[in-house]
C-alpha cells in the first residue's frame, strides 16, 4: 500500500526531505530520520537510473515513501522509473490538463494507458508478487508540479484529471516565471501561492509545496498544504559543515 497516497487523501500532513546528493550512503542516512518520504531528483540532481536504483535500495527497509522526480515527463523515463520500483512521482513543469492526461496514461498499463510491459522487474519482484500488473495502477501516486504562469492559469483543469493525486508548487521556478527570480519570498509571489494553495484546496485535491524555513512549512500547512519538503541533504551538509567550523575560532 502507498502509505503516501492514502494519507493525501485522507488529508494528513506528509513532511519530506529533498535528495540531490545523488547517494545511497546518505539517502539511507535520511530514510532513518522519521521523515514521510524522501524526493530523489533527477531533474536538478547528477542522477541516473543506476544511481536512482541504488537509492531505493539503500531506503527499502525503512517506513518512508520514495518519491522520484523526472527530468522532464517523459513516458520512457516514467516507465523506467517505475520498473525500478518507485510507485511514487514528482513530474516538473506541468502546465496543461493535456499534459496531466498524458502522464497519468504514462503512468498507466494498457487499456488505461500506454505504460509497457515487462514481466520481470524489480517493481514486480522481479516476477514474484501475484497480481502486479492488474493491481499496479491503485499504488502510483502521480503528484504533478505547478511552477509556471500556464500551470497556475491551469489548476481547476490539471486538478480534474482523473488519476492525479496531488499538485506541487514549486516556489524557485514560480517566481521566476513572475518575474522575481531567486526571490521566492517577495509580496508578489507569495500572493500567488497562497491564491494556488486555496484553489487547489476548492478544486479538491491535494497540495504540496517546497518549504524554504520551518516557518514557511508551517504557514503553507496553515492554507492547506499537505505534502511538504522542509528542506535538502545538501543543505543540511552544508550548513551544518559551516556551522561546525564557525564553532570552532582558534
Amino acid at each position: 500500500m502507498n502509505r503516501l497516497k492514502s494519507a493525501l487523501k485522507e488529508g494528513r500532513p506528509q513532511i519530506g526531505l529533498w535528495q540531490s546528493l545523488a547517494s545511497a550512503y546518505t539517502a539511507e542516512i535520511c530514510a532513518g530520520a522519521g521523515y514521510d518520504w524522501l524526493l530523489f531528483d533527477g531533474e536538478h540532481s547528477p542522477n541516473t537510473i543506476q544511481t536512482l536504483l541504488a537509492q531505493l535500495q539503500a531506503v527499502s527497509a525503512y517506513p518512508v515513501e520514495a518519491v522520484a522526480r523526472p527530468p522532464v515527463g517523459d513516458p520512457v523515463l516514467i516507465k523506467q522509473y517505475l520498473d525500478i520500483g518507485f510507485r511514487s512521482l514528482l513530474i516538473p513543469m506541468v502546465g496543461s490538463a493535456e499534459q496531466a492526461r498524458q502522464m497519468v496514461s504514462a503512468t498507466r498499463y494498457p487499456p488505461g494507458g500506454i505504460r509497457g510491459v515487462a514481466g520481470l522487474t524489480r517493481a514486480s519482484g522481479f516476477g514474484t508478487k501475484p497480481g502486479y500488473l492488474a493491481n499496479a495502477d491503485a499504488d502510483i501516486c502521480l503528484i504533478l508540479q505547478i511552477e509556471s504562469r500556464a500551470g497556475l492559469d491551469a489548476i481547476e483543469e490539471i486538478a480534474a484529471v482523473e488519476g492525479v493525486d496531488a499538485l506541487f508548487i514549486g516556489p524557485g521556478d514560480l517566481a521566476a516565471a513572475l518575474g522575481h527570480l531567486g526571490d521566492s519570498n517577495h509580496p508578489a509571489v507569495q500572493a500567488v501561492i497562497a491564491d494556488a494553495l486555496a484553489r487547489m484546496q476548492k478544486a479538491g485535491i491535494a497540495s504540496g509545496i517546497f518549504a524554504a524555513s520551518a516557518e514557511d512549512a508551517k504557514r503553507n500547512a496553515a492554507m492547506g498544504a499537505r505534502m511538504i519538503s522542509i528542506g535538502t541533504d545538501i543543505a543540511l551538509l552544508g550548513n551544518g559543515a559551516a556551522r561546525l567550523r564557525k564553532a570552532v575560532d582558534l
